[in-house]
């Protein structure tokens, strides 16, 4: 007798072969038909005398009065049959994938990929071409990661091209040639300042109609182009996203972070999403809303990666193993955002990965690596840098500004809190609004409100990225606002301690105007239906402070260099504060505050800049921005934009500290009716009709109605599918054929003159997992966590009492936290 362990992870269960009459024994082959890893009876090559041997032509088993017996039209079946392997697909047609939005079996899943790895293994001593597939097999994962990698650096290169042209097509054109934005037209001149007012190459467009660069009537003309050019650039996304992909709106990391925790959302990871997303993110994006890229860079990495998963079945059919392909291409996602594929493989590991295996990280890194790598062969943004806010300090940060980078922590997780309330707040009405029903309006005129508001102040007029590369810059000889300080010339080395001038003052005050405007705005803009990020306005809110702040620090150690507060660090050096710096750290203090990321943002933050001395400021700040965000608001902006929206995510952060048990939270309540389905007595009429009346997505199978002992659970679309695919494929199946579970068959199953039984025992799953009733919910929901589970079944003494599923843990959850439980969607 062979023992065959079904599944690692669940319950120990072997199943043997039983044949009647004197039968010799066979062995016992796992075959786990569509998701289920059962096992069929494989009566090998000895068979009893009396039993009847004509084969089917239909790949199905058949009872006999003698006993079982499998047949298939080609060979008898002396091996596993796993889910994507040839000759199991046409057995039952549909059966391994799940109905949209529902929840994925991570333990069921797992474990089929298993035994098909145990089966290649298996085979590759027959053949060489058997060798040449386990091969294939071992490296798919790999190769597919590859191909994520060079897509996404290219269509991310393509991305950033796009944006930085039509960014710049509001301001002027490039007569020799349409195509290439400022930076590029004006690359032949070396006159360029911060501004690039002074290159002639570049035609602003009161100079395309004959005016004068200057002057009254060219505000107003360059004006009005800013607003038709910005309202075109929205209205063109948001009637995109409309009529081609819905699913293409926001950012995509709240639906990422679910998807990757089990849920399935049918289209979210689709071509026409990609497409759509890719082509209104540049629109928004040149649109001059308050609006970032690289959230959304993240959505359209785990498309590419969805749509090359089914280029090998190994992952394409199996959702378990598809979403380690979807953790690594948003790692790829973020490496290609910002330049940082160290932070991209972190973030993917912290923020939005909900089963994360240590090969998840190793390709994950390779992903990144080589998206970063074809992105900077691409180099989009014409330097030798990769990072996007490359940062040259050359003076390291003094011990007494640890004071000050803790307080811009501070500042940070207020800002965030509010941001994060504000625009919860404002999502919330928009959905269950008439404002809702309107879309592409409200996209019209909140475009239209930011481009009359931001054009007057050049700090909001200028592309966000460009205004966080100001910010975060040292200042050199420039005759820019913010570098306007009363210095010496002579002397190179007092240039960022020297006296700040009237520019420096008036460029505050417009930052701190910016700075309000850009909250505002970023409250409606955020949640929208465009494809719209949050990184990039989230910086922009920290680094505006930052610079506040780091001015006001160094003005106060140029007027009082010998202050205790200085402990005489700032008296024999002349530029020892760097506001440039306190500029980055804000910005790391808000985007923490914003996401709730700590280890993922401070490398993000010194791969975004290059900054690799200043680690130890950012971690001060972003820890400190967490605890005042975690104080004021239990969630970032992620997980409650997931709680708005309803979606069925299980926080592994989250503690469960209520004393409930399962009995109090199992479906159906004690003293009702559990919807069941014997193992042998049943027809085929009385599932139907099961089906008809109840809504489960599937059923307990017990052994009698009397006798509630749990034989195993059965899904209802595996269900649906295989009496479906009886009735077409058995010759005989009827209304009244007998629906038989049981594993193995008899000599009264079949009557000789009633119509053939329906066997089944292939779509069971013998071990379910279970729980006693009086087991804590606390161990529950660390069962639904970390397993991944999508139900649970209790018993009591062995005896069938109820069923947990994911919702109704989450409704429970809610509950005891005094929120409204039928804000869980799905299931």
């Amino acid at each position: 007798m062979e023992r065959f362990p079904l599944k690692a992870t669940k319950m120990a269960a072997t199943y043997q072969s039983v044949y009647k009459k004197g039968t010799s024994q066979g062995n016992g082959h796992g075959d786990p038909s569509g998701e289920d890893d059962m096992v069929n009876i494989n009566t090998g090559s000895q068979r009893a005398a009396d039993t009847p041997t004509t084969p089917t032509s239909h790949g199905t088993f058949q009872l006999y009065e003698h006993g079982t017996r499998y047949s298939d039209a080609s060979a008898t079946w002396d091996a596993v049959m796993f889910s994507g392997l040839p000759g199991e697909a046409d057995d039952i047609p549909g059966i391994g994938q799940y109905e949209d939005f529902h929840t994925i079996d991570w333990q069921r899943d797992i474990a089929r990929d298993r035994m098909r790895h145990r089966y290649i293994v298996k085979k590759r001593q027959d053949s060489i071409w058997d060798l040449i597939k386990g091969a294939h097999d071992a490296w798919s994962g790999w190769v597919c990661v590859l191909l994520v990698g060079i897509c996404t650096g290219v269509v991310a290169g393509v991305i950033d091209i796009g944006a930085s042209w039509m960014t710049d097509l509001k301001f002027g054109i490039c007569p020799q040639a349409f195509w290439f934005n400022r930076e590029q037209c004006c690359w032949s001149n070396d006159e360029i300042t911060f501004d690039r007012e002074n290159c002639s190459e570049w035609l602003t467009w009161p100079q395309v109609f004959g005016e004068s660069r200057d002057g009254p009537g060219a505000y107003i003309i360059s004006y009005l182009f800013y607003i038709v050019w910005a309202l075109t650039f929205a209205a063109l996304s948001a009637s995109l996203v409309r009529m081609f992909a819905p699913y293409a709106c926001g950012s995509g990391i709240p639906e990422i972070k679910t998807i990757l925790s089990g849920f399935i959302i049918r289209g979210y990871l689709g071509k026409w999403t990609l497409i759509i997303k890719s082509v209104g993110l540049i629109l928004s994006v040149s649109s001059g809303l308050s609006l970032g890229k690289e959230g959304p860079m993240v959505h359209i990495a785990c498309c590419l990666g969805n749509i090359l998963s089914y280029l090998f079945p190994k992952y394409g059919r199996n959702e378990a193993k598809k979403r380690e392909i979807l953790s690594a291409a948003a790692a790829a996602g973020v490496s290609v955002a910002f330049g940082a594929p160290i932070g991209g493989v972190l973030f993917s590991l912290e923020e939005v990965s909900y089963y994360f295996p240590l090969k998840t990280l190793w390709r994950s890194f390779f992903c990144a690596l080589i998206a970063a790598f074809i992105l900077r062969s691409i180099n989009p943004f014409g330097n030798e840098h990769l990072v996007l806010f490359y940062v040259e300090y050359n003076k390291p940060w003094k011990f007494f500004e640890l004071i000050p980078f803790v307080g811009l922590g501070i500042i940070g997780g207020c800002i965030a809190t509010i941001f994060i309330k504000a625009n919860i707040y404002w999502c919330r009405y928009r959905k269950y609004s008439k404002l809702g029903q309107y879309p592409v309006m409200e996209v019209l005129v909140i475009t239209l409100v930011t481009a009359i508001i931001a054009y007057p102040n050049p700090y909001t007029r200028m592309n966000t990225s460009q205004l966080i590369y100001l910010l975060f810059n040292q200042c050199g000889i420039s005759n820019t606002p913010l570098c306007d300080y009363k210095r010496n010339f002579t002397d190179l080395n007092t240039i960022e301690n020297a006296v700040a001038g009237d520019g420096v003052y008036r460029a505050m005050w417009l930052l701190t105007l910016a700075l309000i405007l850009k909250l505002v705005m970023t409250v409606f803009t955020f949640g929208i239906k465009v494809p719209c990020g949050l990184f990039i306005p989230s910086l922009a809110l920290g680094a505006i402070p930052g610079r506040i702040v780091g001015i006001g620090v160094e003005q106060l150690a140029n007027k009082y260099p010998k202050s205790w507060l200085f402990s005489g660090e700032c008296s024999s050096d002349d530029d020892c504060i760097t506001p440039g710096l306190y500029a980055m750290v804000g910005a790391a203090a808000v985007l923490g505050g914003v996401t709730r990321m700590t280890v993922s943002l401070v490398v993000i933050m010194f791969e975004l800049t290059g900054g690799v001395r200043y680690i130890v400021p950012l971690m001060a700040a972003a820890m400190a921005s967490k605890w005042v965000g975690d104080a004021l608001g239990k969630q970032g902006i992620y997980d409650a934009h997931i709680a708005l929206n309803g979606y069925p995510f299980l926080d592994s952060k989250d503690e469960f500290q209520h004393t409930s048990l399962a009995a109090d939270v199992m479906q159906p309540k004690r003293n009702e009716t559990l919807s069941v389905i014997t193992q042998d007595s049943m027809t085929v009429d009385d599932v139907e009709t099961l089906l008809k009346e109840t809504e489960h997505n599937g059923y307990p199978v017990v052994v009698s109605k009397e006798s509630q002992y749990l034989v195993g659970f059965v899904l209802r679309r595996d269900l649906n599918l295989a009496i479906a695919n009886a009735r077409r494929t058995i010759e005989g199946i009827t209304g009244q054929s007998v629906v038989i579970f049981a594993v193995g068959g008899g000599p009264t199953l079949a009557s000789p003159t009633g119509p053939p039984p329906l066997p089944l025992a292939r779509i069971l799953d013998l071990a379910p997992i279970t729980v006693t009733d009086q087991t804590p919910m606390e161990t529950v929901v660390d069962m639904f966590r970390k397993l991944g589970l999508r139900q649970t079944l209790v018993t009591h003494n062995g005896r069938l009492l109820g069923v947990i599923t994911k919702k109704d843990v989450l409704r429970h959850v809610k509950q005891m936290d005094n929120e409204d439980p039928n804000s869980v969607l799905f299931n």
